[in-house]
């Protein structure tokens, strides 16, 4: 019995998914374990020192934000904020204590000792790490999401909340910087690819 033309593509587009899946499966193979994709995005991110000013779309950005509440914190305990700096008119009061390598926007975070969790054994209280829990979710989303972006820590936290009061009863941890990279400034510099070997890194007890 001949086959309808229906049933000749629908025999074609199984062997075209066959070929898709062998594929995939052939470029997974860098990594042992996890996925290939996570580790290309620790592999291509890198810290952008210019950016131009095409705009961030709201939908990644809503993603990036959504990444950061899902993080993970010290007892549940969530004592991190996080303010979106992304008018004109935030960005220009930011700008007056940092440039931010001219992004579009910056999220900027902030957390309150009194919010987290003690550690009962030597009082290290937990806030500061959660914080930087959330803005590394927020840094590998926004890579992720295919935009550039900036991990600063070096700012006067004092000079932000001053220029910026509404953050005035957190401690600014750090801020982000996430857009589209310049073209000629914003690729990475010669410190992107040094790191430690394994062996000086990790020791086996």
């Amino acid at each position: 019995m001949k086959k309808t033309f229906l049933s000749r593509l629908s025999d074609l587009t199984k062997v075209k998914d066959r070929a898709n899946f062998a594929d995939m499966e052939q470029k997974i193979k860098k990594h042992k374990y996890g996925s290939d994709a996570f580790m290309n995005i620790l592999e291509s991110r890198y810290s952008c020192h210019a950016f131009n000013h095409y705009p961030v779309s709201a939908s990644k950005l809503e993603m990036i934000l959504e990444a950061g509440r899902m993080a993970p914190s010290a007892k549940n305990m969530q004592p991190v904020r996080i303010w979106v700096v992304k008018s004109e008119e935030a960005l220009a009061k930011l700008h007056q204590v940092h440039p931010c390598y001219g992004a579009p926007v910056v999220l900027i975070v902030g957390c309150r000792n009194e919010e987290a969790w003690v550690r009962p054994y030597d009082g290290i209280n937990a806030a500061k790490t959660d914080a930087a829990i959330v803005l590394t979710h927020l840094m590998l989303t926004a890579t992720d999401a295919g935009l550039a972006n900036m991990w600063i820590w070096d700012f006067n936290p004092s000079q932000i909340r001053e220029v910026l009061p509404e953050t005035r009863d957190h401690g600014i941890y750090g801020m982000l910087a996430i857009g589209h990279p310049a073209a000629d400034e914003g690729k990475p510099t010669e410190l992107h690819e040094q790191r430690k070997p394994l062996e000086e890194l990790v020791i086996e007890l």
